[in-house]
């Protein structure tokens, strides 16, 4: 049952700016070449080829109950629908909810959790997303903040993978430009704190957790299994994209939707081996 994700006649296109890059055979049988649509310079393409839809899974786990909501059901809806608008990759839902224990999991090769607060795994929990992420599945874990919500998570991560350690990401690493070209590692704070320090450039929700973290752990071959997005609240810039206009540009569009589609799409085209 192992995840995978294969190449079909399904084509992905990503669009950024106002410009975009058509392909036009031509009659000669020469290869296709990118021909420029006049509505303004493109700054890249990227063109990738999928075997299926791509669907948001969230994960729900039982302790506490509720907190694997944070953020729900909108943060998936906006996330889904601009990848519709912003590239032409196939979308198969606005979201899933699977339970970690869920044998279904092993048909999606993306998974996301929030990692909000105090949470515990059961044993039964534990082995079944180490079974996930060995058999080829990738988690994304957001939405901790300071130093005990990140001791809780990596002990749960210790009890689910206890011979990896998670390393920290430089800013040069692929994830952060495979699609956006991120100048600094992105930190979202929810609505409510990004207003409150509107003036002052405050991006952080506490004292104890002003440097966001991205930390990673891989396979021995080097795969992506898990990214731990620390100190740092994406999913609040996607379910907030609708409610203010100035968050929406600063953090939603700036960062939290452009580095979601950087880790998407870096996972998706790593785990078929492009």
């Amino acid at each position: 049952m192992e995840v995978t994700v294969r190449i079909r006649r399904c084509t992905a296109v990503l669009i950024f700016g106002a410009g975009l890059w058509l392909t036009r055979e031509e009659v000669s049988g020469q290869q296709p070449q990118p021909v420029p649509v006049q509505s303004g310079a493109p700054d890249w393409l990227r063109t990738y080829e999928f075997d299926q839809p791509f669907t948001f899974v969230r994960l729900k786990y039982e302790q506490p109950q509720g907190r694997w909501a944070t953020d729900y059901p909108d943060a998936e809806i906006n996330l889904s629908q601009r990848l519709r608008e912003w590239t032409s990759l196939e979308i198969g839902s606005d979201g899933v909810v699977l339970d970690v224990t869920d044998a279904r999991l092993e048909k999606y090769p993306f998974a996301y959790l929030s990692g909000n607060g105090i949470w515990q795994l059961s044993e039964a929990e534990v082995k079944s997303l180490r079974e996930y992420l060995n058999q080829g599945g990738f988690l994304m874990i957001d939405d901790s903040w300071g130093e005990a919500e990140r001791r809780n998570l990596l002990g749960q991560l210790k009890r689910v993978l206890p011979n990896r350690t998670p390393q920290e990401l430089p800013l040069g690493h692929p994830v952060f430009h495979t699609v956006f070209d991120m100048d600094q590692k992105p930190q979202v704070c929810g609505i409510f704190y990004a207003l409150q320090g509107k003036d002052t450039g405050v991006t952080w929700e506490r004292a104890d957790a002003k440097d966001v973290s991205y930390q990673a752990i891989n396979d021995d071959q080097g795969r992506l299994m898990v990214l731990i997005c620390h100190n740092t609240d994406l999913a609040d810039g996607w379910e907030r994209l609708n409610d203010n206009a100035w968050y929406a540009r600063e953090f939603s569009e700036k960062r939290a939707l452009p580095m979601a589609m950087n880790i998407i799409f870096y996972v998706l085209t790593k785990q078929r081996g492009a």
